[in-house]
């Protein structure tokens, strides 16, 4: 598993709440989701490839961009 790193704008719970949403439906593809709301991060631990797990977050309508794996 790896923990993928993105910068998504959120600006309330209600934001982040969507984002856990769209993420959740991965189901056993997602192992855990955490969100910093107040550096407006996400990070996705899953075997996902980064770009899938952009293009699931995007659904949100957030601007969301990849920054990286996070060691």
């Amino acid at each position: 598993m790896t923990v993928h790193e993105f910068n998504v704008e959120m600006t309330c719970t209600g934001c982040s709440g969507a984002v856990e949403r769209v993420l959740g439906k991965l189901k056993e593809k997602v192992e855990k989701v955490e969100i910093d709301l107040d550096n407006k991060k996400v990070f996705v631990t899953s075997s996902m490839a980064a770009d899938e797990l952009l293009e699931t977050i995007k659904k949100t309508g957030k601007e969301t961009s990849y920054v990286g794996v996070k060691n």
